[in-house]
């Protein structure tokens, strides 16, 4: 629907912008600005208002992937049961935002140099915190640092949800394809 269809302009709630443009880069990371804008709803200008340009744009975009990620992390109760069944309930918890968190993965302006946000690293040293727990319980491998862990969970999920967007994968199949292959790797086997 059309804001300017009856001649009053209404207010653009910058969250409604973000979450569009969200959903269509998560689909076509290569959009231009103009379809952002046309995906909103909102004019090219109206949009260049409230973000001066592509970066500002991804900025508050990884602003809202770091704002997820911390939610999930909350309602996964990471310090609850085994190790192996927070992570199963992290990554269910975190499934909403896996299209944003694999757009965002791929934007490397995110992570070089002095401008990276903390964020990040507040979200790496929860989920290393979870792997070095499953490690101490004897649940994980030692072989394998919490740091790989991580990194090999945020490649996970962001391939999880580029299968579950291209139909190569089903939705409901999204935890399952991740944590199997996840843990079916990271598990401690008895040695020999």
């Amino acid at each position: 629907m059309s804001h300017m269809k009856y001649g009053c302009l209404m207010a653009v709630d910058p969250d409604h912008v973000l979450r569009a443009a969200a959903a269509l880069l998560t689909h076509k990371a290569t959009a231009t600005m103009d379809e952002v804008a046309k995906a909103a709803g909102i004019s090219r200008a109206t949009l260049h208002r409230h973000f001066a340009g592509r970066d500002a744009l991804v900025r508050a975009l990884e602003s809202l992937g770091i704002a997820e990620c911390e939610a999930a992390l909350d309602a996964a109760r990471l310090d609850e049961g085994t190790a192996s069944e927070a992570v199963r309930r992290l990554v269910g918890a975190i499934e909403p935002a896996a299209g944003l968190l694999g757009f965002l993965y791929t934007e490397n302006q995110l992570f070089e140099g002095e401008e990276q946000n903390a964020g990040w690293t507040l979200i790496d040293e929860r989920i290393s915190a979870l792997f070095r727990r499953g490690q101490l319980s004897g649940e994980f491998r030692i072989d394998l640092t919490p740091a790989w862990l991580t990194e090999a969970l945020y490649g996970l999920l962001a391939s999880g949800a580029w299968m579950v967007q291209s139909g190569k994968g089903a939705p409901k199949d999204f935890q399952h394809m991740i944590v199997e292959l996840l843990l079916g790797g990271a598990l401690r086997r008895e040695e020999s």
